[in-house]
């Protein structure tokens, strides 16, 4: 069993700011332990207890990580694959071990996170908090005005209307698309509906997060304040 530890000293290391600052949250009756309203002065067991802020659960575990990579054409967002083909988590640290938030097919590029951090995975994949995520669509041919329509206001799809979407034409035959539900290949099935299929899909934005610095394969570790943006 790991030691308890001091409320406001968790907070601190997960990203939440000073330890003053995360005294000043306690002492707003902000947090929460096991669903309780906690105090100052109150320990916590990162292996059994629950920690929210604000009513939304953290990750408190010391040992917790965060990757954003930036996922190449040709990998699989698997652990393993049976067919031996390069996985998104061969392109991570070994330890610890790591898992992909959500999906990209194999075909599709940019930002997918990897962590060992259950709550915050939840919270990004759960369809109730609408996380948007955001794509260039290199299409086959110009999307005339009534496409650009249909694709905001709602695809029919073989499993049901599309929710809508932020969509923009910044060039001919180039998409921003912008999404908050996570059905397999939606962005391309959307787009094929329309009848521009797709020749090439980027995943840009994952909720508040950017970054067009990492070139295809590489990754780097979230600050706490990306992370706390995203558990936001």
């Amino acid at each position: 069993m790991s030691e308890p530890e001091r409320l406001q000293k968790v907070l601190a290391r997960v990203g939440f700011g000073s330890r003053r600052v995360c005294e000043d949250l306690i002492a707003d009756g902000r947090v929460q332990i096991n669903g309780a309203v906690a105090e100052l002065g109150a320990r916590i067991d990162w292996e059994r207890d629950r920690v929210a802020v604000d009513g939304v659960d953290i990750g408190v575990a010391p040992d917790l990580v965060h990757y954003v990579l930036n996922k190449p054409a040709g990998v699989v967002t698997t652990a393993s694959d049976p067919e031996g083909r390069p996985t998104v988590v061969g392109l991570v640290p070994a330890e610890p071990r790591v898992f992909p938030v959500g999906r990209l097919d194999i075909a599709t590029e940019g930002l997918l996170l990897l962590t060992n951090d259950g709550e915050l995975a939840n919270r990004l994949t759960h369809p109730s908090h609408g996380v948007e995520k955001e794509y260039l669509a290199h299409v086959e041919g110009t999307v005339d005005g009534g496409g650009l329509r249909t694709l905001r206001d709602g695809v029919e799809l073989e499993d049901g209307m599309t929710a809508p979407a932020k969509v923009s034409q910044p060039e001919p035959g180039v998409l921003r698309i912008t999404i908050h539900e996570g059905r397999n290949r939606q962005v391309r099935r959307m787009c094929e509906a329309v009848g521009h299929p797709v020749r090439r899909l980027v995943r840009v934005r994952i909720g508040a997060l950017r970054d067009a610095s990492l070139r295809p394969g590489e990754w780097r570790e979230l600050s706490s304040a990306e992370v706390r943006a995203l558990v936001e």
